[in-house]
Formats: structure tokens, sequence, C-alpha cells
């Protein structure tokens, strides 16, 4: 039988300004361990510590742009537009464009913050 979810659990976010994070899916909001989805609102100038998570996500902008960095390099990702990260991948999200930015987030497996790896 389809199972409701009827609203989100708000979870405190890292970085240096507060981010609304949404988790509708997850290990906290629904008990799922195999993927989270999450509404996440951040605003312009966050930055969050570079991570090296355990899990694959695959994040869709609705409104603003996102930033992603990597070893490898920076993605400007604006809305409309989706980029995946896998695990083991280093990488660091910000929004320091004027909108700051609106996305959602799938992770597989689920997050936690045992498997995110955030950078000391």
């Amino acid at each position: 039988m389809p199972r409701l979810i009827a609203q989100p659990t708000l979870i405190t976010a890292a970085g240096n300004k507060p981010k609304r994070i949404e988790e509708f899916v997850g290990r906290v909001n629904s008990g799922d361990a195999g993927v989270s989805v999450a509404r996440m609102v951040s605003p312009h100038g966050w930055v969050e510590p570079g991570q090296r998570p355990e899990f694959r996500e695959i994040t869709v902008v609705l409104k603003g742009s996102l930033r992603v960095e990597s070893e490898t390099g920076v993605l400007d990702v604006p809305a409309g537009q989706a980029v995946i990260t896998e695990p083991g991948e280093w990488v660091r999200y910000s929004t320091p464009g004027d909108a700051g930015a609106e996305y959602i987030a799938i992770c597989l497996p689920a997050f936690s913050m045992e498997t995110v790896r955030r950078d000391a």
C-alpha cells in the first residue's frame, strides 16, 4: 500500500550560514536507510565543509545556482540542471550566487552523519 509522507523533518545543516534541510525520505523522517530525499534551501554566501561521502548523491537544482567543487574542478549548476557525485569523491557545496539555491538531494544509501565524512 502506498505510504504518505505528510511532512518533512527539519535537519540541522552544516556550513557558515543557516540552511534549511527538509528530509522527506531517509533515516530520520521515514526510517529508510536505502535512500534519502531532501529539499534544501540555502542562502547567498552559504558554504559547507568539504566531504568525502560513502553514498552517491544526485542533486537537482530547482532555483538559483549550486556550486560543486571537486578535486578535478568546479561546476556551477543552475536551475533546471542536475549533478551526480559518486561515493568516495571529495566535494564541497556552496551557493555564492545572489539568489542562493533551492534544490533536491537524493542520497543512495541514505545520508547519515557517520557516512558523510566531512573535513575536519
